[in-house]
């Protein structure tokens, strides 16, 4: 009988104690932006396969998120500029998408801002390569938003990096990639 009430507790309890909400994966997506040493910048959008947030009653305790990276496309050109960056991208210079079709986010601490925000620590991954990373979530309205950084070398995207590479002169891109994300529900 024990065993039976354990069992219980670990299949209904979870639902009963916490929420989940998960979000509109057509509609949530990322907004990528790579930039030289020039300021000049490339961005595009990735989306999602999975993106679930969990919450305490209101208080939210963590979340799991899978981004497809096939789904990476280049939103400021267009023609065979924007393809071929495209292909450049999904390749092993940079994300290797055919051997690492997904990257995660996964975060299960945090502490509410006064001001409403989330800061969050989290681990990413990307290329197989787990780092930690620190943002602020934000709730808007049914929606969420938070802006991220991340240091693309640190998960062994070295290409045109000053810190790999020397004389690259304005072909030197920038290690910091930026991520601006908007959950759906």
């Amino acid at each position: 009988m024990k065993n039976l009430l354990y069992i219980f507790s670990l299949i209904f309890l979870p639902g009963i104690l916490f929420s989940q909400v998960s979000f509109d994966l057509e509609k949530s997506k990322i907004k990528w932006t790579g930039k030289k040493i020039t300021n000049a910048s490339h961005w595009g959008s990735l989306y999602f396969s999975e993106a679930n947030l969990f919450f305490d009653g209101s208080e939210l305790i963590k979340g799991k998120f899978i981004v497809d990276m096939n789904s990476m496309t280049v939103d400021d050109i267009q023609g065979r500029g924007k393809e071929r960056l495209e292909n450049h991208l999904r390749n092993d210079d940079f994300f290797g998408v055919s051997n690492f079709k997904e990257a995660i986010l996964e975060f299960d601490s945090k502490s509410k801002l006064s001001n409403g925000e989330y800061s969050v620590n989290a681990n990413l991954t990307v290329k197989g390569i787990t780092e930690p990373v620190v943002f602020k979530l934000k709730p808007k309205g049914e929606s969420f938003i938070a802006n991220l950084i991340f240091d693309r070398t640190k998960f062994n995207v070295t290409y045109r990096s000053g810190n790999f590479f020397e004389n690259l002169g304005d072909r030197l891109i920038l290690d910091e990639v930026e991520l601006a994300v908007t959950l759906v529900k």
